[in-house]
């Protein structure tokens, strides 16, 4: 796999590199987050079955925990507003990964569920999202994969 390698900017011209309070991107938590996900997102593309995107394996993976449930609640779950899991699961129901039933607890509703294509899929995806994350965190000792999941964690 190509990594990308960054180097830093040098300052043509402005202020003095020694002048305090200075802002300088590359120290910047949403910035290093980004370039993290972005190096993330691209092995997961690049490795993911079924042409999965993260949403797509996000509402896949969460469902084969928790089994059915309303389209809006598995959105809250997955940290996705109304709009954008009814893209997700219309997509993942037209590939026949995921159906609609009547929600077995309330009547009034609709149940999202895995179909038994998208529970084969998912469970393999789930297998290759392991190695995805291993992939990821190569660079870092395994008590630093540790550290950095602890401290993103609580972030969230």
């Amino acid at each position: 796999m190509r990594t990308l390698q960054r180097e830093k900017l040098k300052v043509v011209a402005g202020r003095d590199s020694s002048e305090q309070g200075r802002y300088v991107l590359d120290d910047q938590i949403g910035f290093l987050m980004r370039v993290a996900m972005q190096r993330h997102t691209s092995i997961f593309m690049s490795r993911m079955i079924e042409r999965l995107t993260q949403t797509q394996f996000a509402a896949l993976a969460k469902l084969y925990e928790v089994g059915p449930c309303s389209q809006n609640h598995l959105g809250r779950l997955i940290y996705l507003d109304a709009a954008t899991i009814k893209g997700v699961v219309d997509r993942l129901q037209a590939r026949n990964f995921v159906t609609a039933l009547n929600d077995p607890r309330d009547r009034r509703r609709r149940a999202v569920a895995l179909t038994d294509r998208g529970r084969h899929v998912t469970e393999a995806a789930i297998e290759v999202a392991a190695e995805i994350t291993s992939a990821t965190l190569v660079p870092l000792t395994v008590e630093e994969q540790r550290t950095v999941a602890k401290l993103v964690r609580k972030l969230g």
